[in-house]
Order: structure tokens, then sequence, then C-alpha cells
């Protein structure tokens, strides 16, 4: 079993949404843009947050499984985008306003490999840990502690 990671985060009571995230001994902010009430724009949003973890993750496994295999890579890039659409499987849902949440991943790669070697990139892009997480089952076990 991998070791368990712990994340702290902290929403003063003179902040509207404005987070501290900490991990360790990294801190980041966390915000809402200035078009939802209170945001201030400090930092990127938590959907950000999330894309940028599955885009760093996807990165690092494309660029490992690239160097064992001893293909030369100039530069990887990847482009995230998010959205809610409606769930065509939901039309008759109990919930008309039922939407699934859409992750696009285009991967940019430069580098002199054949058409083979770009299919099993991006075929391997999407094996990464984080990627995986978002894809199975996942259990959210929540707790309240007062302090």
């Amino acid at each position: 079993m991998s070791e368990q990671k712990i994340v702290h985060v902290h929403l003063p009571k003179n902040e509207a949404f404005k987070t501290t995230l900490t991990a360790g001994k990294h801190e980041l902010i966390s915000d809402e843009p200035e078009s939802v009430k209170g945001g201030q724009d400090a930092g990127p949003d938590p959907y950000d947050y999330l894309l940028m973890g599955l885009g760093s993750c996807t990165l690092m496994t494309v660029k490992m499984y690239a160097e064992r295999k001893g293909w030369e890579l100039e530069d990887l890039y990847l482009e995230l985008r998010h959205n809610k659409r409606h769930a065509e499987d939901c039309a008759e849902c109990e919930d008309p306003k039922s939407k699934i949440d859409y992750i696009e991943k285009e991967l940019i790669v430069k580098g002199d490999l054949t058409k083979e070697q770009l299919e099993k990139l991006l075929d391997i892009s999407k094996k990464c840990p984080v990627h995986r997480t978002l894809e199975g089952d996942i259990t959210i076990a929540s707790s309240l502690s007062k302090s």
C-alpha cells in the first residue's frame, strides 16, 4: 500500500473563498473568479487544480515511458478542458438537470516520432495514476470534528 497523502485546506473567517492549501512544505492559494460574488481570483479555482493534477501526472507518465523506450522527445504539452454535459443516458433520470463532468486532454508532442510511437504515447497518457483514479470507483469518507 502506498503512503497516505495528507493535504490541509484552510478558509479563514475573513475570506469569502480564498483558501490556503498546504501539502508538506508547499503552500498554494485557491479562489473563485471575480465573476463569482466574493471571488477575488487570487489563485486557480478547485477545478483548475483538478486539471493540473491530472495534467502533471499524465505528462510525467508519458515522459517516463518514452525515456524507458529511448524515444527522443523534445517537449511535451497537455491542454485540458473541463465542462459539464447533459448525460445522454440520463434523459429519463429523476433529475432532468443531471449532467456529467467531461474532461478533454490534448497531448502535444514535439519530437521525431513515428505514428505508432505517437499512438502508444496517447495510450500511455490514459494510464497515469490520477487518470485511473478519476475513471475508477472513488469512495470519499467524510467526517466532522470541532476544534
